[in-house]
């Protein structure tokens, strides 16, 4: 899966957008406990996330892979498939 866009909300669930126009829901509040994403427990914090495409990121250096966020996201509904220019 290559991540088309995504959003962060306010209850630490990420709207994602994936290229094949899936649309889903990945919720980050699990992995708060681990020490590379205690950073995130701050919402500021967690609103700074990167898309790389193959993976997100934050400031704080923590990251998941797209792979991860497939295996566990809830998927919501559908679009037209994304299109990288």
């Amino acid at each position: 899966m290559r991540i088309a866009k995504i959003s962060p909300q306010s209850n630490r669930v990420l709207s994602i957008v994936a290229d094949d126009g899936r649309i889903g829901n990945f919720d980050v509040s699990s992995y708060l406990k681990y020490e590379a994403f205690e950073a995130l427990q701050d919402h500021t914090e967690f609103l700074k996330v990167f898309n790389g495409g193959y993976f997100v990121e934050w400031d704080c250096g923590a990251d998941l892979s797209a792979d991860t966020i497939e295996a566990r996201w809830q998927v919501v509904g559908e679009t037209a498939p994304q299109t990288t220019a």
